[in-house]
């Protein structure tokens, strides 16, 4: 138990490269009403709180890339006419980079810094492209918040379970293209940066449902809230959850190194508050199926999984709000890559 408990540590985390260079390739998006819901990359298979290394110290790094492509208003748990919603459409390429250090067998450190690579098509006012109900495209590429957490896995001697602390920084970008808080094309619940100062805590269990440690489940869930908050914006508070099975294919050739997955995702986010915020149509709950595969050679690992909204609800307003809309945009399914090494 105790050896299949760490291999799986192992193999939880996926780090690297590879996905940066495909983020650079591709291009980008986000808009009006409708936050990106990006936490919900930072639970599950793929996270490293839920890999603690299996020696009692060394630094593991990893590279993620998510792809979402938000392309339908959405108003409570139905779709929704795209009239009732100015902002038509935002692609964001998202590439996470990110680091682990275990400083002794209990307790390890971790970082992680965002690079958003957006594109919003939306709806003129007539102050960009001088003819008001014109349909324009507005992009950008910037940093996005650090966080930086602890993590304590000193319950047990196979690091099966533990338990996360940490802060979001608002290194990100959160005034804009054109330096005013929102700026021309993006309000702020889509620019990469909040503003805010969160606090976050988190916990994980692994374990395994057959005496051949083939079969193997995970849990995992955290909670993120804004401390203080900049410009007349507060996001809502945030809490993502991931469950999943895994199984092993031990020693059976290069199917070995291959490990299948199936995740549930939770997410659910209150609706922003204060001036600068939209609250009538910010705030959703969603939930997503996430089929998935890992594989390791060596100290490398590869984590891909696609995953497929199968409920969401979103906040939207009863009519149109003051701002002339309603709904969320939102995405028939996400794509994540994550490459890694442990050093």
């Amino acid at each position: 138990m105790k050896t299949h408990m760490k291999w799986l540590h192992r193999t939880i985390l996926v780090v690297g490269m590879l996905p940066a260079l495909l983020g650079l390739l591709l291009s980008p998006a986000p808009a009006l009403a409708c936050a990106c819901g990006c936490g919900i990359f930072d639970v599950g298979m793929s996270s490293g709180m839920l890999l603690p290394s299996d020696t009692d110290t060394g630094w593991s790094v990893w590279a993620r890339y998510n792809y979402m492509d938000q392309n339908k208003n959405w108003e409570g748990t139905s779709s929704a006419p795209a009239s009732d919603n100015g902002d038509k459409e935002i692609k964001t390429h998202f590439i996470t980079l990110g680091g682990q250090y275990m400083i002794n067998h209990s307790w390890s450190v971790m970082a992680e810094l965002p690079l958003f690579d957006r594109a919003l098509t939306t709806t003129d006012d007539g102050s960009v492209t001088g003819t008001a109900g014109a349909i324009y495209t507005g992009r950008m590429f910037d940093m996005g918040d650090l966080m930086i957490q602890g993590v304590y896995t000193g319950f047990s001697s196979d690091l099966s379970t533990g338990i996360s602390f940490g802060i979001k920084l608002p290194t990100g970008n959160y005034t804009g293209p054109t330096g005013a808080a929102g700026g021309s094309e993006f309000d702020r619940d889509s620019l990469p940066g909040t503003g805010s100062t969160d606090l976050m805590i988190g916990a994980y269990h692994v374990g395994a449902l057959t005496h051949d440690n083939l079969l193997g489940y995970f849990v995992q869930a955290r909670y993120q809230v804004a401390v203080a908050t900049r410009n007349d914006y507060r996001p809502g508070n945030e809490l993502d959850a991931a469950a999943g099975l895994n199984y092993s294919f031990m020693n059976v050739g290069f199917f070995g190194r291959i490990t299948p997955v199936i995740q549930l995702l939770a997410s659910n986010r209150m609706a922003d508050s204060l001036e600068n915020s939209d609250p009538l149509n910010s705030g959703y709950t969603r939930l997503i199926a996430a089929p998935g595969l890992e594989l390791r050679i060596k100290r490398v690992r590869l984590f891909v999984d696609v995953e497929l909204p199968f409920f969401q609800y979103v906040n939207a307003a009863d009519g149109l709000s003051a701002e002339g809309t309603s709904g969320q945009l939102v995405a028939s399914v996400a794509y994540k890559a994550q490459i890694g090494y442990d050093f």
